[in-house]
């Protein structure tokens, strides 16, 4: 079972998708200004899917292979973060994959973690 991804605990959830194949389009909550948009893509299949968040101005490929389950996790600084979106995949109808969506703190602005 090719489950969505998890966020991390300081993110906040915004949209999932369950295991699907073929197009698809996912509605997103907006998040707080300022946040980044993490887009976790889970994927099996042989082939290659897009992700395109036309709201955000961004999209990426993703290679998914046949024998195992591979995730990206995708981080965006964005203006526009902070207003409602969709993401659309493509997707060869032989691919299964599963996608969660969240907001959190930008990767550059995060303090050093205290040991």
């Amino acid at each position: 079972m090719l489950k969505p991804p998890e966020l991390d605990a300081d993110e906040t959830l915004a949209g999932r998708q369950e295991m699907t194949s073929g197009n698809a389009s996912i509605a997103y909550s907006k998040g707080r200004k300022g946040d980044a948009l993490v887009v976790a893509v889970s994927c099996q299949g042989e082939g290659k899917i897009k992700v395109v968040v036309r709201s955000a101005h961004v999209s990426f490929s993703q290679p998914c292979v046949a024998d195992k389950n591979s995730t990206d996790y995708n981080q965006v600084d964005l203006t526009g973060a902070d207003r409602n979106g969709v993401a659309s995949v493509e997707a060869p109808s032989a691919v299964r994959w599963s996608m969660t969506i969240g907001h959190g703190a930008p990767v550059h602005e995060e303090a050093p973690e205290k040991g």
